[in-house]
């Protein structure tokens, strides 16, 4: 897969986006509201978006800036051009990590949560993962835990009370035909390596945040624990 990274302006802001592409023989499961689901996948897009974004037609917008074909696409306030990657054993991770409200998943009902509003927020953990294999659905599914696993442990390594924001998105692609692999989880032989490209790629990206951001690990958000 080849990685490029582009620049535009837009609203009177230069914004980074960042484009995998994949070429025929990929598919890809994601949580991206462009391309999201199991299915074909030719490109991945991470577009960068100005601070308070309020446009109502995210997929509109996403499309606008696609190239043709099946793909996903996804937004995010984070600085794309400061995404960091990660590889282990063939597998390809780039993330772009912005920490500016961490949430715990499970938080008592009618806590506020400022990622929430408004509705389209754009994530803030973007995570592409490129695996040079096919799998099944159900591993392709066991992938995505695992991402998710080793994004958290990387947030709570370097002190971040959460397991991530509450707008993240993710992708994972792998080769469509041949033997598909079964699993996907962090002990198996493809699922080990997405954990730790992925862990390292967000502890990297979750360093830089806090260098360039000037803050400290925040203080803990409401979570099960102050029940």
């Amino acid at each position: 897969m080849r990685l490029g990274l582009s620049h535009r302006e837009e609203d009177g802001a230069r914004l980074a986006s960042l484009l995998w592409e994949c070429g025929p023989g990929w598919r890809a499961i994601s949580s991206a509201m462009l391309g999201g689901g199991i299915g074909p996948v030719g490109w991945v897009l991470n577009a960068q978006v100005a601070g308070g974004y309020a446009r109502m037609d995210p997929v509109a917008h996403l499309l606008e800036m696609a190239p043709p074909g099946p793909g996903v696409g996804m937004l995010t306030a984070a600085a794309v051009d400061r995404f960091t990657t990660a590889a282990d054993g063939g597998v390809e991770v780039a993330a772009t990590v912005g920490l500016r409200v961490p949430t715990w998943a499970a938080a008592p009902e009618g806590t506020p949560d400022p990622e929430l509003a408004p509705m389209y927020l754009p994530g803030t953990i973007n995570i592409v993962v490129a695996v040079p294999v096919a799998m099944t659905d159900a591993a392709l599914v066991n992938a995505v835990m695992t991402v998710t696993e080793a994004k958290t442990q990387a947030l709570v390594e370097e002190g971040f009370p959460g397991t991530g924001t509450a707008s993240d998105a993710v992708c994972v692609a792998v080769r469509d035909g041949g033997g598909a692999e079964l699993f996907g989880g962090p002990r198996s032989t493809w699922g080990a390596r997405v954990a730790r490209a992925v862990h390292d790629a967000v502890r990297r990206g979750t360093r830089d945040w806090m260098d360039r951001s000037g803050r400290a690990v925040p203080e803990p958000s409401s979570g099960l624990s102050d029940m």
